[in-house]
């Protein structure tokens, strides 16, 4: 009994992360930017936390790394779009930010869960990509090139090292 509260701990933390992007994305719904913003940066809080807390307790998991890029791709990738997309202007370039940004989030998790690599990430991470989307939307700014050139970053070739 013990054991299996212990091993859903983590789980828990990455349950987190995935409430604070959807109500994210709620707040953003209902024109609350700044909360939208800030349940972001509460996301990476959890999403930091989940995975130490695994290796602390020694209970790392498969599903427990599923469950991750699942709350990743809802918290950092679509609701940072969905923020950057309510507050800027209307263009096409607007609308191909929008879709582009959590469609490469998406592609480099898939990357990552299939071969994944020890002591560094190829590609920005996806909480990378959208803490900065969340901290310019926390202001109520919108830049569509920086929306596109962090999309193309979690895809790129380049190693970043891992925290």
């Amino acid at each position: 009994m013990v054991s299996r509260v212990v091993r859903a701990i983590p789980n828990l933390f990455t349950m987190g992360n995935l409430l604070c992007g959807v109500l994210s994305i709620t707040c953003n719904m209902n024109d609350f930017f700044e909360a939208s913003a800030i349940l972001i940066f509460l996301s990476a809080v959890f999403d930091l936390l989940d995975g130490r807390i695994a290796r602390t307790l020694k209970v790392n998991s498969e599903f427990g790394v599923e469950l991750d890029s699942l709350a990743d791709i809802v918290s950092f990738g679509v609701a940072p779009a969905l923020l950057f997309h309510s507050i800027a202007p209307p263009s096409i370039l607007t609308s191909l930010a929008f879709i582009v940004f959590p469609m490469m989030g998406a592609l480099r998790l898939a990357k990552f869960s299939v071969k994944p690599t020890i002591g560094y990430f190829k590609g920005l991470p996806i909480p990378a990509a959208g803490l900065p989307l969340a901290g310019m939307g926390f202001f109520l700014y919108s830049n569509a090139w920086v929306t596109l050139i962090l999309a193309l970053l979690m895809v790129s070739p380049i190693r970043v090292k891992k925290l």
